[in-house]
């Protein structure tokens, strides 16, 4: 099985369950597990942070993070197509009484500085008061600029909030640019890490920020029912993909560029963008069930709309995009063929 839907999908490798299986563990939420400690230590250090916590899901520390920087009332500006807004279910309204102000975002991401600044609000009774800025890199694949980053951090510093980044997919900007984790990480408050995409951990995300701002948030991991026991069979899943994961994720946007030029070939399909591991495809939308359909029964897993994402990762092979591509090429030159009825 070929699976293009997201990076998610992968699965641990051998030597990833030999180091889960070896794992020295103890209860985490009394603070006793060796493993989950010392992945937090490493990962913190080389973000440029004092302190991490170990959370179950992206999505879990991202929520923690804007209730640690926000209380209820208050506002987190966001990227209208940002994970955090569109794809959280909701959660810093539904259990923190945080507003979203989301606004509009260019290709790669970007919130323009003077749409930011003029959204900020003070401590005006009639209006939420603005504590947060988020940020994502990678946005759908594509690495926010540096010096962008500067500005906003920079902004935010200026009027006195706090800066959180959801770098779901940060080792892949880092890889793509040959920047470290803290250079990345810079100016930033808080930073979520991801490691059960492309890094092929089966479960987890790291918050870093400074030590009071993770003591609050291990304060809000429990409440939010995050708290874990012997997680250190996790954690070291997780520290298996910083240490051998990492630089292998060059091979995987080197795979996404082969793949977005074998289908930039095929007529009847448009290669809408490429960056890091992902490509983005725009299908006709009469065609996306069938080829959808067409290529499950051929053994390949992808979600087809008419603005498609394909991602690659560490379950895929350079053979399976060159099979991906004659395959999808396979399905249009089908209908050429097809005989024309009056």
């Amino acid at each position: 099985m070929i699976d293009l839907r997201s990076d998610t999908v992968t699965q641990p490798t051998e030597a990833m369950r030999d180091a889960m299986a070896i794992a020295p563990v103890g209860d985490d939420v009394w603070g006793d597990d060796p493993s989950v400690a010392a992945f937090e230590a490493e990962v913190a250090d080389r973000a440029g942070f004092a302190a991490a916590a170990f959370f179950p899901s992206g999505t879990q520390s991202n929520l923690t993070a804007m209730l640690v920087h926000c209380a209820r009332g208050d506002e987190v500006i966001a990227g209208q197509r940002s994970h955090i807004y569109r794809d959280e279910g909701g959660g810093a309204a539904v259990l923190g009484g945080i507003q979203p102000q989301p606004l509009a975002q260019q290709a790669d991401g970007r919130m323009a500085l003077e749409d930011i600044a003029e959204a900020i609000k003070g401590d005006d009774i009639h209006h939420a008061r603005t504590r947060l800025i988020a940020l994502e890199n990678t946005f759908q694949g594509r690495v926010l600029p540096q010096d962008y980053v500067q500005e906003v951090t920079g902004l935010a510093a200026e009027r006195g909030l706090a800066c959180h980044l959801d770098g779901a997919r940060l080792f892949n900007a880092s890889v793509a640019t040959g920047k470290s984790l803290a250079e990345l990480c810079a100016g930033f408050d808080s930073v979520s890490l991801c490691f059960s995409k492309g890094l092929g951990a089966p479960v987890g995300s790291l918050l870093v920020g400074g030590e009071r701002f993770i003591a609050a948030a291990r304060r809000w991991r429990k409440t939010l029912g995050g708290g874990m026991r012997q997680s250190g069979l996790l954690a070291a899943a997780c520290r298996h993909a910083l240490h051998h994961h990492v630089e292998r994720l060059a091979d995987d946007h080197r795979h996404a560029r082969q793949l977005a030029e074998w289908l930039g070939g095929i007529e009847g399909i448009g290669v809408a963008g490429q960056a890091t591991n992902m490509v983005f495809l725009d299908v006709p939308a009469p065609h996306c069930a069938a080829l959808e359909g067409f290529l499950a029964e051929r053994g390949i897993l992808i979600a087809v709309r008419p603005r498609t994402r394909l991602v690659t990762h560490l379950g895929v092979s350079e053979s399976d995009v060159r099979r991906v591509a004659t395959e999808i090429a396979a399905y249009f030159a089908s209908l050429a063929q097809e005989p024309i009825t009056e």
